[in-house]
């Protein structure tokens, strides 16, 4: 072929393909870090109240030239134009993929069972249980119940025939359908699901936007009344949580930046305006949430108020509550600078994680049930340990998360080993006696036992257990390979286990599927854990031949959480195509404990740039040392702070990475972390550092997505999305990234740059599980285009021909 006709040819192609639309560019819009600038609102913070460090003054004038995106109205039509366009240029550059896209859907909907139910679980000493159902075609759960029959114990096995049409247990009632409040609505979310003392009411909260504002409803079980309608108490957090009976509850309210800060008790049923409402509890630190709870056995109600890096609990006696009265409030231990805690209550005594004394990882506590009882704090030992040895005492041996405290025995999730890991500890009798003097006496546990596992790497956890006397507890375990088990673990003995039930994944075969953990040198020395999942027959025909194939990254790295090598059904048309998948616990995280994630070699504040070099680091390990897999082979993945994680990384080494997706990315920090008037940015200065202050400024231009995209550079093929109501990343910041991107890389008609923005939904999304489906077979068909791996067959079809439709592979 002569050159003139390439030429031709290649004209011609691109008159094919969809334009991507140019953003309007304003050079002379800025944006001012530092010091208030002129006319800035004094209301609005520019630093934390507490901060010791000096402000950028006078304060510098950054360019925001995409600045006009933002719209906390939703309604300009410039901006909802431009955001149109968008999704119609996604949608018209994936339209080549559509049979290939249902494809991928209806292997989704192949591999879950659809009609299906929730484990029953008793509330206290109800004589109900309660579950959630599914059935295929809806697309949400449905609250049930059922009353106990004679003769009940946790570990019989529920006999259901598996149709739609029969009940899970005789008797069942449905108290709540959701898919009738979803009904010809674009989203709906319910908050929490809550039966009051007598089981007679039901509250709940619905969310019908997106945007995690909630209304309340309450509902007669026995007349079908509507108590409350949800239009009388609205802009609450979701949570809702019963007094001592059925007259009274308690709820959060959000503020103008959709932060819970004020907890209510309400009398139920009155039909008041929410205003007349008792205001029990405020919360003015815009650093702090506001969260309620009801201790297991029901005796107090929690008000956890925390920053990131400091809280305080309060309490009310429920046994003492008069709807009469004033609510009376009392406080376990006042505010500590940069000391968390938080409290459960068993026998007259408070069980208490904290980290008080400069701890790395959260100790274990008891003190006596009394106002400011801090200085009665005493750390539990283990009988069996030496000396009395503390059995959590904050070192990095291992890291405690959460206590769940039952009538004879108390439960611990937390980590050791780089895994999740649940410890049971007995303490003796159930008498209310053997803790009363937990003040004076260390409490003793007389057996600390550790539930183990057969699997190198594993997720595991507790499941539903809301019986304070209850004799076992329900766990959920599962792995990269194993489909989550629902077991029941006996407290006296945690070696006597029953399956109640495991997740079926039709067709799925494990002996296919192979994991492996491993862990890879970081640039500073530090060994990460990595997580490979891979099908049998690839990883064999790897080792036969030296092949590199394609992989998969994906990532988080913030805020303390983990990333658990727990199973997922949505990776297996990923398998099917001969992708291997790698979970990689980057600092940031808290996978090896806080020091994972805190300061000063975490992945927070000043050491935030470990996060993106540990990423970095184990992709140039797939490709180099491993040999696994190669530049135009390899794509990444990240939401929210994870969508920050591969926006980072792609800047820091675009040339490693083929195609990358970010969903909800926070990357615009210094245009969004200067400027308090943002929903919840003030937070998020104890985990980002605030740009305002010249230390995180300097810190931050290293690694601020927006602000180091590489000119000219050759970057991977991006998919970012977005939910034009989230509340917690603006619409605007992939907007902008995208806009960034396009501008100012080198542009490739094979890698292009994609904006998808769900026009109805928040930050987690669609709402409706089958349209989740049908977003994530757009992602992966996305992804697997960019690898050419569209015509490649799904090793799980049977053999013959490929199971979705052939596109042409991208090179």
């Amino acid at each position: 072929m002569s050159n003139s006709a390439v030429s031709q040819a290649g004209v011609e192609k691109r008159n094919r393909l969809p334009m991507p639309p140019i953003a309007r560019r304003d050079d002379d819009r800025v944006v001012y870090i530092g010091a208030a600038p002129p006319g800035w609102d004094p209301e609005l913070p520019r630093q934390a109240e507490d901060s010791k460090e000096p402000l950028i003054d006078p304060p510098i004038a950054l360019p925001d030239p995409y600045g006009w995106m933002r719209d906390e109205s939703r309604k300009d039509p410039v901006v909802l134009e431009h955001l149109r366009l968008e999704n119609e240029y996604t949608q018209k550059l994936a339209a080549p993929l559509a049979s290939f896209r249902e494809g991928l859907y209806q292997e989704f909907l192949s591999r879950i069972q659809e009609t299906d139910h929730s484990v029953p679980r008793p509330i206290g000493q109800s004589p109900w249980l309660h579950y959630t159902r599914t059935y295929e075609g809806k697309a949400f759960d449905v609250y049930c119940r059922a009353r106990k029959q004679d003769g009940y114990d946790a570990t019989v096995t529920v006999r259901w025939d598996g149709m739609a049409e029969s009940p899970i247990l005789a008797g069942e009632e449905i108290l709540l359908d959701v898919n009738e409040l979803g009904e010809g609505k674009d989203y709906c979310v319910v908050g929490c699901v809550e039966t009051s003392p007598s089981h007679q009411l039901l509250a709940y909260s619905t969310d019908f936007v997106g945007e995690e504002r909630y209304s309340l409803v309450v509902k007669n079980l026995e007349t079908g009344e509507f108590i409350e309608d949800g239009t009388l108490v609205n802009n609450i957090d979701g949570s809702v949580v019963w007094g001592k009976d059925d007259s009274t509850l308690f709820y959060t309210k959000l503020d103008d930046a959709s932060r819970p800060y004020q907890v209510y008790r309400r009398s139920v049923g009155i039909g008041k305006e929410q205003t007349q409402d008792e205001l029990i509890f405020e919360e003015n630190d815009e650093m702090f949430f506001v969260d309620i709870s009801k201790t297991l056995d029901e005796r107090y109600i929690i008000i956890d108020s925390a920053s990131t890096e400091t809280s305080e609990v309060h309490y009310i006696d429920l046994q003492n509550e008069d709807k009469e009265k004033p609510v009376v409030l009392e406080c376990i231990c006042k505010r500590q600078y940069k000391v968390l805690y938080r409290a459960e209550h068993r026998h007259g005594c408070w069980w208490i994680q904290s980290n008080i004394g400069n701890l790395t990882n959260f100790a274990l506590f008891t003190a006596p049930v009394a106002n400011a009882c801090q200085d009665n704090w005493v750390l539990v030992v283990g009988e069996k340990q030496a000396s009395g040895e503390p059995l959590f005492d904050g070192s990095h041996r291992r890291s405690l998360d959460s206590v769940t405290c039952l009538d004879s025995h108390v439960v611990i999730l937390g980590r050791e080993e780089g895994l999740p890991r649940l410890w049971i500890l007995s303490i003796g009798s159930s008498d209310a006696e053997d803790d009363k003097d937990c003040s004076a006496n260390p409490v003793v546990v007389s057996k600390f036992e550790r539930l183990e596992f057969d699997e190198e790497a594993f997720d595991v956890g507790l499941g539903e257990n809301y019986d304070f006397h209850a004799k076992s507890i329900l766990i959920e375990y599962d792995s990269l390979t194993t489909s989550t088990q629902r077991i029941d673990v006996h407290l006296d003995n945690a070696s006597t286990r029953t399956l109640v039930k495991e997740r079926n994944v039709p067709s799925y075969d494990k002996e296919l599927y192979a994991s492996k953990r491993t862990f890879v040198v970081a640039r500073d020395g530090t060994s990460l854990p990595v997580d490979m999942l891979y099908r049998k027959d690839v990883m064999s025909e790897i080792e036969s031949t030296g092949q590199r194939v394609p992989v998969h990254m994906y990532g988080y790295g913030a805020y303390g959480a983990c990333e658990e090598a727990s199973f997922s059904a949505s990776l297996l048309p990923l398998l099917d195509r001969g992708v291997v998948y790698v979970l990689t616990h980057v600092r940031g995280g808290g996978e090896m404990g806080r020091q994972w994630y805190e300061e000063p070699n975490g992945g927070k504040y000043l050491c935030k740039k470990n996060t993106f070099n540990d990423f970095v680091d184990i992709a140039r390990w797939l490709i180099h040392d491993l040999k696994l897999t190669s530049p135009d082979k390899l794509s990444c993945e990240g939401s929210s702070a994870g969508g920050v994680l591969i926006a980072g990384s792609i800047n820091q080494a675009p040339e490693l990475f083929r195609v990358a997706i970010l969903g909800v990315p926070a990357v615009d920090l210094f245009a969004t972390m200067s400027d308090s008037s943002i929903n919840l940015v003030i937070t998020e200065w104890e985990e980002w550092g605030n740009p305002n202050e010249m230390k995180f400024f300097e810190y931050m231009k290293d690694y601020s997505p927006m602000d180091n995209v590489k000119k000219d550079a050759t970057y991977p093929a991006c998919l970012l999305t977005g939910g034009l109501y989230d509340p917690r990343v603006q619409f605007w910041e992939p907007s902008k990234f995208t806009a960034q991107l396009r501008y100012t890389v080198r542009s490739e008609e094979s890698r292009p740059i994609c904006l998808k923005m769900e026009m109805n939904a928040g930050h987690f999304s669609a709402s409706d599980r089958y349209k989740y489906w049908r977003e994530l077979a757009f992602d992966y068909a996305f992804l697997l285009d960019q690898l050419g791996l569209t015509h490649v067959e799904n090793r799980s079809s049977g053999g013959g021909k490929p199971v979705c439709a052939t596109a042409a592979a991208k090179k």
